[in-house]
């Protein structure tokens, strides 16, 4: 049986036994990051506004819109930009689809 097959029935087997009560799920809680400062994440990586929306897959009007207030990143975007602050290379490396 291939790696997959034996992942795959072992997959089957822990919903099972949590169907039946035997396991617990683990949850894990985020907390959703708070306002974020988009120019100040752009300029510690030295990229211009056009520069980090390329690279990240943002538009330079929707940049603008949130450095000058007018709308405010969404709690999963927020998510990414604190990655993108934290751990720019494999941000990039992952929207690369990069190992």
């Amino acid at each position: 049986m291939s790696a997959a097959g034996r992942g795959a029935i072992e997959v089957l087997k822990a919903a099972i036994a949590r169907v039946r009560g035997e396991i617990q799920l683990i949850r894990r809680r985020y907390e959703v990051p708070g306002p974020v400062n988009v120019s100040q994440i752009r300029t510690t990586q030295s990229l211009s506004r056009s520069q980090f929306a390329r690279r990240f897959g943002f538009s330079v009007r929707t940049l603008q819109c949130w450095r000058l207030g007018r709308a405010q990143p969404p709690s999963a975007v927020r998510a990414c930009l604190t990655v993108i602050d934290r751990f720019p290379d494999a941000a990039e490396k992952a929207l690369l689809g990069a190992a």
